[in-house]
């Protein structure tokens, strides 16, 4: 290879790389080994990871235990469908065009909205895309957050933001959930949109009517995320009036896998359409007048004009929203409400035990299944350490993400939470508020 271009040696080929920042001795890596021999290294190495299957698992906060039919993995790990590239050809398989058009249809019916994308990456860019669609409808440049957004979001749509110079405005905060009194007394005209989660990241439902009702007032666009499967309880947002409706589709069937992949969705009203990103497939009729699918809208950067584009997002991960596809298509609307009921009622069971112990206290009453619990005379730091060597994971310490939620977690019930595992919790925090004589 030196050779074919014209040089002698190694030393010729990095004489411009400055010998400051170059490694002049050998690299310290072991010497290569057999597959055998680094299968069983692996091993070793994945051994020392906590897994959801030998400890119990009270963690939500965006990424959640839910049940995965066998069936998920069976479909997404066809040849023809198994790659983390996403097709955003014209000419792509009649197969994976109806696939995008079933997820469509399927967060349609879930959010009540008139159209939905063919996936984003996630939840939190799902979130940041929406508040720039707002923008640029509204041509407005501020936008309104709540600031029990999901702080992984948050520093997304910063991100976002700050490059499209649109300032970003956070509500306060009152009793877990957007601090009505505050919101009520913005300006008119003066936001691109108003953001809200519901239900919020501390687990609480929002006052979605009366939000809707300011963002109308105050002429922004209501963008709301939510988690799929709360829908099955709660009204779809399009019944509150809102415009763009975002959220994760982690939760449909997609294992939590150390924080990803997830996927997203964006759905809104007719009206918007040409500016959601992504891509939409639509269903017609090829010239023999047989059933067909085609990809109807994607104004990215290379098929139009690149100030006239939305977004250049194309290789998503739209693995992840066929096995959405496939799980909502498996468990149906009425197992889809079955599983989040038994959600909220083991979450309501768990948090009027752990408000029965010593030093806990739930704070907020209004949650479907997330709640979060305050501690009195022990760190959140100390519990999660103390549960932890129970194999049990308690919850997500919220003093580094909420400044006045001191000494306070969040936790979670999914179906996978049965009664034997809720009691566990109950009496190790039993156990713990009497070794260290807690007291509320």
């Amino acid at each position: 290879m030196l050779k074919k271009i014209g040089l002698s040696s190694i030393e010729e080929l990095f004489q411009n790389i400055n010998p400051k920042v170059r490694i002049n001795s050998e690299l310290n890596i072991p010497e290569g080994v057999s597959e055998l021999q680094a299968q069983r290294k692996l091993l070793d190495l994945a051994q020392k990871n906590t897994s959801t299957s030998n400890c119990i698992s009270f963690l939500g906060g965006g990424s959640y235990n839910r049940y995965i039919p066998a069936c998920i993995n069976t479909v997404i790990e066809r040849s023809e469908f198994i790659t983390a590239y996403t097709p955003y050809q014209p000419e792509v398989s009649q197969g994976t065009l109806q696939v995008m058009y079933e997820y469509q249809s399927m967060i349609c019916n879930l959010t009540g909205m008139d159209v939905a994308n063919a996936s984003v990456y996630d939840g939190a860019t799902a979130s940041a895309e929406a508040i720039l669609m707002a923008s640029r409808l509204t041509k407005k440049t501020k936008a309104l957050i709540s600031s029990t957004l999901n702080p992984q979001y948050k520093a997304v749509i910063n991100t976002y933001c700050a490059g499209e110079s649109i300032q970003v405005e956070y509500l306060p905060i009152k009793n877990g959930k957007v601090d009505l009194e505050g919101l009520n007394n913005k300006e008119a005209d003066t936001y691109a949109c108003i953001l809200i989660q519901n239900p919020n990241y501390l687990g609480c439902v929002e006052d979605v009517f009366a939000i809707s009702e300011v963002s109308k007032r105050i002429k922004s666009k209501f963008i709301v995320a939510v988690d799929p499967v709360s829908l099955a309880l709660l009204k779809s947002p399009a019944e509150y009036g809102a415009d763009i409706v975002v959220g994760d589709i982690q939760p449909l069937g997609i294992g939590m896998s150390f924080g990803g992949p997830h996927g997203g969705f964006i759905a809104c009203k007719t009206e918007y359409l040409r500016q959601i990103p992504g891509r939409i497939a639509g269903m017609t009729k090829d010239r023999d007048g047989e059933r067909a699918f085609t990809l109807t809208l994607q104004a990215r950067e290379q098929h139009i004009r690149r100030a006239k584009a939305t977004s250049n997002i194309c290789s998503n991960q739209a693995l992840m929203a066929l096995a959405a596809t496939t799980y909502l298509s498996v468990v149906g609307p009425e197992g889809l409400k079955e599983v989040a009921n038994i959600s909220t009622q083991r979450a309501h069971y768990l948090a009027e035990k752990i408000n029965e112990i010593s030093g806990f206290k739930v704070l907020f009453s209004d949650f479907l299944y997330e709640f979060v619990v305050q501690i009195e005379g022990l760190s959140s730091d100390k519990l999660i350490e103390k549960m932890e060597n129970q194999n049990i994971l308690a919850g997500i310490k919220l003093d580094n993400k909420f400044e006045e939620l001191k000494d306070c977690i969040l936790i979670c019930t999914t179906e996978m939470n049965d009664v034997k595992d809720i009691n566990t919790f109950i009496d190790s925090l039993k156990e713990i508020s009497a070794k260290y004589n807690l007291k509320s």
